[in-house]
C-alpha cells in the first residue's frame, strides 16, 4: 500500500474528476492526503480520503485582482498561483517530512502540486481535467483578443513572480513549463484517446481513462417531451443576458427547461419564468443529463464529457480558448452545434435543430458508448499506483521538431543565398524581393514540413503495431 499526496486549485472542474480516483485508491487499502479547499471538504472526506485545508494559505486579493480572476485572466491566475506556492511553502515543507509520499497525484495547472514533487524528488502523476495539450492539440484553441493582449502583457509581471519562488528551491524556467506536460511526464487524462485531439502524438507516459465520474446511471430518454439543459459552469456564469435570452427563445417551446444559474446570481434578475422553466443554483448534473435531450453549455471539459457521458447532444457556447478546444472537438464528432448566434431567435433555432436531427443523438450515443468502454477510475488508479512509469516510445512530437531545428539553420541559409544569386545574375531589386518574399513563406512552408514529417512518423509507427 502507498501514502499518495494529492493536490489541486480551487476549481470544481478540476476537483471533481479526481474524487474518485481518491476513493477507489482509498478502497484499495492506499492512504490518500487530499490537499484542497474549504468548499470540497465534506465531498474529498466522503471518498474516504483524509482531507487537509489549504484555504489559510490563499492570498488576499483585492476586488480589482477579483474581476480578472472571475474574467479567467491567465495572467492573475499564474501569478496568484505562484503566490499561493510562496504561502505554502513552510507547510509543505512540514508535510512532505512527516506524511513523506510515495506518490504525488496534482493537477496539471497546481503549481504547488508539481513544485513539491520536484523540489522533494517524489515521483509525480499529474491530472489532466481538459484535453493533453501539445503545440499540435493546443492548435485546437482559439484565443479572443481580450485573452491574447493579457497574456502578452502579463508576460513580464509572470516573469518577476517566478523570480520570487527560486530563494525556496523552486526551479522553474517560465510559466509554460509549469503548465504544459512533455511526453515524459507521467498523466491520467480523463477523456478516451478517439475524443482525444491528435492522440496519436502522446507516448504511452499519457494514459486516457475516460471522463471521471460516480454516477452509474445510465441514459434515460424516454419521456412525454424533451428537456433541455442550461448552464454555464462554476466560474463565468453571472450572465442574466444570456439567460434572458434562453427563456424568451424556449418559453413557448413544447419542452421543459432547467437552468443552474449559480451561486452568484440572483433569480430575481430573470424576471417571472414561464411554467416550463425552472431554475436552482445547482443540480446533480449528471442526473439532469441522463434524462436531457439537448445541454446548451460553455463547454467546460467536465461538463462537455458528463454531457456524451449521457448520451446528449450540445448547443456550444464555449467562453475560453480552452473551452472553444473542447467545443470544436464535439462538433467535430458530430454532437454539438456551435451557437454561434446567441440571439433568442439563434439559441431557439440551434435548439430545434438538435432536437429534430436525430444525427446528434447518434453521435453523442456513440461517444457515451466509448467513454464507458475506457477503465475510469480504477484505471487512473492502477497508473498512480504503479508509477513512475518508463517506456520506450518514439516521441512524435520530438521527431518533428528535429525538422523545425534543421529548418531554422537550412532554410535562412536558402533565402539569402536565392536573393543574393538573382542580385547578382538578374537584378537587386528582384533579390531583395524574392529574399523577403521567402521570409514571410517560411512559417507556412515549416508547418508544411513539420505536419509531412509528423505523417511520416505516425505512418511508420502504425506500421510496427
Amino acid at each position: 500500500m502507498k501514502k499518495i499526496a494529492f493536490f489541486s486549485i480551487p476549481a470544481h472542474g478540476h476537483t471533481n474528476p479526481m474524487l474518485p480516483v481518491a476513493a477507489e485508491l482509498v478502497k484499495r487499502g492506499n492512504t490518500v492526503r487530499f490537499y484542497s479547499f474549504d468548499e470540497f471538504g465534506d465531498r474529498i472526506k466522503k471518498t474516504g480520503a483524509e482531507f487537509i485545508s489549504c484555504t489559510p494559505y490563499l492570498p488576499e486579493v483585492n476586488e480589482e485582482q477579483m474581476a480578472r480572476l472571475m474574467s479567467v485572466s491567465q495572467t492573475e491566475m499564474t501569478i496568484q498561483d505562484i503566490r499561493t506556492t510562496l504561502n505554502m511553502n513552510d507547510f509543505f515543507e512540514a508535510e512532505f517530512k512527516t506524511f513523506q509520499p510515495d506518490v504525488v497525484y496534482t493537477d496539471a495547472v497546481c503549481f504547488w502540486g508539481k513544485l513539491n514533487a520536484w523540489k522533494h524528488h517524489v515521483p509525480m502523476v499529474c491530472s489532466t481535467s481538459t484535453f493533453a495539450f501539445n503545440q499540435l492539440s493546443s492548435k485546437y484553441m482559439k484565443q479572443s483578443r481580450a485573452e491574447i493582449k493579457d497574456m502578452l502583457l502579463g508576460l513580464p509581471k509572470i516573469s518577476r513572480e517566478l523570480k520570487t519562488l527560486r530563494p525556496y528551491g523552486y526551479e522553474v524556467k517560465s510559466a509554460l513549463a509549469l503548465v504544459q506536460n512533455d511526453n515524459q511526464t507521467d498523466t491520467n487524462v480523463y477523456t478516451s484517446r478517439r475524443f482525444q485531439p491528435y492522440a496519436e502524438s502522446f507516448t504511452s507516459h499519457y494514459n486516457f481513462v475516460g471522463p471521471s465520474v460516480f454516477s452509474e446511471l445510465l441514459p434515460q430518454k424516454e419521456k412525454q417531451r424533451p428537456l433541455i439543459y442550461i448552464s454555464l459552469g462554476t466560474v463565468i456564469n453571472d450572465r442574466p443576458d444570456f439567460y434572458q435570452k434562453c427563456i424568451a427563445a424556449l418559453k413557448d417551446m413544447d419542452a421543459d427547461v432547467i437552468i443552474s444559474r449559480g451561486q452568484y446570481m440572483d433569480e430575481k434578475k430573470l424576471g417571472v419564468l414561464p411554467d416550463n422553466i425552472k431554475t436552482y443554483v445547482r443540480v446533480d448534473q449528471l442526473e439532469v443529463l441522463s434524462r436531457a435531450d439537448v445541454f446548451i453549455t460553455h463547454c467546460g471539459m467536465n461538463s462537455v464529457s458528463e454531457s456524451l457521458y449521457m448520451a446528449t447532444p450540445m448547443a456550444l457556447y464555449p467562453q475560453t480558448a480552452e473551452q472553444f478546444a473542447v467545443a470544436r472537438r464535439a462538433e467535430e464528432i458530430g454532437a454539438g452545434v456551435m451557437l454561434a448566434d446567441d440571439s433568442a431567435e439563434g439559441i431557439k433555432r440551434t435548439v430545434e435543430q438538435l432536437l429534430h436531427d436525430r444525427q446528434y443523438a447518434h453521435a453523442a450515443g456513440e461517444c457515451s458508448d466509448d467513454f464507458r468502454s475506457c477503465s475510469g477510475a480504477k484505471g487512473a488508479a492502477d497508473f498512480i499506483e504503479n508509477a513512475p512509469h518508463t517506456c520506450d516510445d518514439v516521441d512524435p512530437i520530438a521527431e518533428m521538431n528535429k525538422v523545425n531545428k534543421l529548418w531554422r539553420i537550412v532554410f535562412p541559409i536558402i533565402a539569402t543565398g536565392t536573393g543574393v544569386l538573382l542580385g547578382t545574375q538578374i537584378s537587386w531589386p528582384l533579390g531583395i524581393t524574392v529574399g523577403i518574399a521567402l521570409g514571410v513563406l517560411s512559417y507556412p512552408l515549416n508547418t508544411c514540413v513539420q505536419k509531412l514529417r509528423y505523417n511520416a512518423v505516425i505512418k511508420k509507427l502504425k506500421k510496427k503495431q
